[in-house]
C-alpha cells in the first residue's frame, strides 16, 4: 500500500565508474518503490565516468520515465554532485530526496522502512551503528576508521547521532530549502556530517533507522586518504558555522542535542 508521503520521492544516485552496478540497482530501487511510493524518480548523477556509466544511464532513462540523468563535465567530489542533484530535484517538485550509493552497499530493500520513518521526521539516517545495524565484508582497519570517524565527529560536535558519516538518507524538502547549499563546503564524505549537523542546528527532527551496510558488489571503492583528511579538519570547523551555513564567530553557533 502506498505511503502518504506528501509528494514525489526522488532517489539521487551519484556515479563514477559504476557501469557494472547501475542497471541492477535501478531495477532493485524501482521494485521497492513501486508499491510504497509510485510517484518516484531515480536521478543518476554521473561525473563523466570513463567506463560508460553515463551512456548506460541515458539508455535506462530512454526506456523508463522514472529514470533521469544529470551529467556533470568533471569529477568534483561527492558533495558538489549531491548539491547539484538536490537543486535539480527541488526544482522538479520533490518532497522527499533520498541519498544512496550506486554499488549496492546500501540495500534498496531498506527504502520502504526509511520512507516510513520520514512520515514523522525531517531527516532519516540509515544507521550502521544503532542497535540492529552493522557492516558486512569489512576488514578490521576499515571498521576502525569508520567507527572512529563517527565517534570523532559526534564528540567534536557534541551531538548524539551514532552514524554521522553514512550516506543512506532521506531528506524532507524543507530541510534542504532551509540549509544554505551555496555555503556547504565539504567535498567528500565530510559532506554527510555537515548536512546532518546543520539540520540538527536548525532544530529539525533527525532519526536513525538500523541498516546493514555491505561492501560493494563490483567496482572499486572511492574512499581515499584525502577524503579522510578532509573530514578530520572539516568537522571542527563546522562548530564555527551557524545554522544555514554562513560564516560567523564561534560564539554565535547554537548547540542542539538529540
Amino acid at each position: 500500500m502506498p505511503l502518504d508521503l506528501g509528494g514525489p520521492v526522488w532517489v539521487v544516485v551519484p556515479t563514477y565508474n559504476e557501469r557494472e552496478n547501475l542497471a541492477g540497482l535501478v531495477e532493485a530501487v524501482r521494485a521497492e518503490l513501486d508499491p510504497v511510493a509510485p510517484d518516484h524518480t531515480i536521478l543518476v548523477v554521473d561525473d563523466s565516468s570513463p567506463d560508460g556509466t553515463g551512456e548506460l544511464a541515458d539508455d535506462l532513462a530512454a526506456v523508463d520515465p522514472h529514470v533521469r540523468v544529470l551529467h556533470r563535465p568533471v569529477k568534483q567530489g561527492l558533495g558538489p554532485a549531491y548539491i547539484a542533484a538536490f537543486r535539480h530535484a527541488l526544482d522538479a517538485g520533490a518532497e522527499l530526496i533520498v541519498e544512496m550509493d550506486a554499488d549496492f552497499s546500501h540495500d534498496p530493500s531498506y527504502l520502504p522502512r526509511l520512507l516510513e520513518a520520514a512520515l514523522d521526521a525531517d531527516l532519516v539516517l540509515g544507521s550502521r551503528y544503532v542497535e540492529g545495524g552493522g557492516v558486512r565484508n569489512w576488514g578490521r582497519m576499515r571498521r576502525i576508521v569508520s567507527r572512529g570517524g563517527s565517534w570523532y565527529a559526534r564528540t567534536m560536535l557534541g551531538i548524539s547521532i551514532r552514524d554521522l558519516t553514512g550516506g543512506f538518507k532521506v531528506f524532507r524538502r524543507r530541510v534542504l530549502e532551509a540549509i544554505d547549499l551555496d555555503h556547504v563546503r565539504s567535498q567528500g564524505y565530510a559532506f554527510q556530517v555537515e548536512l546532518t549537523y546543520r539540520a540538527l542546528q536548525m532544530g529539525f527532527r533527525v532519526v536513525e533507522v538500523p541498516i546493514m551496510f555491505t561492501e560493494r558488489r563490483a567496482g572499486q571503492s572511492k574512499m581515499t586518504r584525502a577524503i579522510v583528511l578532509e573530514a578530520a579538519w572539516m568537522v571542527p570547523a563546522l562548530r564555527r558555522t551557524p545554522p544555514g551555513g554562513r560564516p560567523a564567530p564561534p560564539s554565535s553557533v547554537p548547540e542542539r542535542h538529540l
